[in-house]
């Protein structure tokens, strides 16, 4: 028996409809292969969990087996009318009647139906969500009444949990999407700015700094624009970077991380912009990180531009 073979039996070899022989082979195959044999054991863990489930009769079972006697004594009186059920509950009763002849599958093919259903409806229903109730961790059920959006609502169904009378609790975690607009200057725009200089997309960390960077004046743009420089993984958000700072190349904390970049930036555009802002300035300091690139940078266009800075310097090319 192969594989294949194998795996097509194994639902029905785990719920006992296989012949002896069938389930001989089965077995078989399990000690020769710990794939399937894998494949079994999962089998049995997902039927016990969902056996697990307490299915029990309908809330109204015992009232209408009431009525049902009282008419029946009464030789045809009038049924005491039943309470109105509700959508689902009508839905969960055709689930039963459907499947009333597979005794052996319905527990579990029933849960896998309310998860299903259970997902879809929150993920996929917005504003016609209607009045249900909300059970929030630790509190009691609350009617709540929603009318959301879908194209700016996620959501992800982490738990589906049916009763015996006929209701569901279903616990997700919901994300909304928000949309705010203004000027570049205004406080509220800048901060979020400043988060989004922090994301990880980096088409978003990318047109943040880009638009923060004409706002370097600022410490807090500033701080964020050196981060940036510093420990981006993106070239071109350092780039950005870089443009922002060009105004504040006499800034010690600048300078400072400038020479950091020039070391160890491992993209040759971002060190010649780096040598370009650190230039405008004449900082002796900066003759032994200039001389040390020219020897060891292996980059060309670098140790020229290195080159021209340490003669515009009066400095020596060499170290000695």
């Amino acid at each position: 028996m192969n594989c294949d073979a194998a795996g097509k039996l194994i639902p029905l070899y785990y719920y006992g409809e296989l012949s002896p022989e069938e389930e001989d082979g089965v077995e078989a195959h399990f000690h020769e292969c710990a794939a399937c044999a894998r494949e079994m054991a999962r089998q049995r863990s997902f039927a016990n969990a969902v056996d697990n489930l307490a299915v029990g009769p309908p809330r109204t079972l015992l009232e209408d087996c009431r009525a049902d006697l009282r008419a029946a004594i009464q030789g045809g009186a009038p049924r005491v009318p039943r309470p109105a059920k509700g959508p689902w509950t009508l839905f969960l009763e055709a689930i039963g009647l459907s499947f009333s002849g597979f005794t052996r599958y319905r527990q579990p093919v029933g849960a896998v139906a309310l998860i299903a259903i259970g997902f879809f409806a929150a993920r996929y229903t917005g504003a016609g969500m209607g009045n249900f109730a909300i059970t929030p961790t630790g509190s009691a059920p609350v009617a709540y009444s929603a009318s959301m959006t879908g194209d700016d609502v996620f959501s992800t169904v982490r738990s589906v949990q049916p009763d015996s009378a006929g209701h569901v609790q279903i616990a997700w975690d919901e994300t909304r999407r928000r949309v705010i607009s203004g000027e570049v200057g205004d406080p509220n725009i800048q901060k979020f700015l400043v988060a989004a200089a922090s994301e990880e997309n980096p088409a978003v960390r990318v047109e943040s700094v880009g638009l923060l960077k004409d706002r370097a004046a600022s410490s807090e743009v500033r701080d964020v624009l050196l981060n940036a420089l510093a420990h981006d993984g993106n070239a071109e958000v350092r780039l950005k970077a870089l443009e922002g700072l060009k105004g504040l190349a006499g800034d010690a904390a600048v300078r400072k991380t400038l020479a950091q970049v020039l070391q160890s930036d491992d993209n040759a555009a971002v060190r010649l912009e780096a040598i370009s802002l650190l230039v405008t300035r004449h900082d002796e300091s900066m003759v032994g990180v200039l001389q040390n690139l020219v020897q060891k940078d292996g980059n060309s266009a670098v140790r020229l531009k290195c080159e021209k800075a340490l003669k515009d310097m009066n400095a020596s090319v060499g170290t000695f």
